[in-house]
């Protein structure tokens, strides 16, 4: 039996982004989310919650994954 990852209650978002050698404006719209609400996330003003948190972690562990997905659309 697999078990379910684990997702941690905060992600670093600008290391993240920064990881993957996008801007704002770039990130954000990679990720489906307002530019506004990315820096929420950065500034930690706000927390990312459910799948965006998630897709954050996966994005934490392999920063490419998003540009790998989408190649495959």
């Amino acid at each position: 039996m697999m078990s379910a990852p684990v997702v941690p209650q905060w992600v670093d978002v600008y290391a993240i982004r920064d990881r993957c050698r996008l801007t704002q404006a770039q990130f954000a719209e990679r990720i489906g989310v307002p530019v506004g609400t990315l820096r929420g996330w950065e500034q930690r003003r706000r927390m990312p919650e459910g799948p965006a948190r998630v897709l954050l972690a996966l994005l934490d562990q392999n920063p490419m994954i998003v540009e790998e997905l989408l190649s495959r659309s």
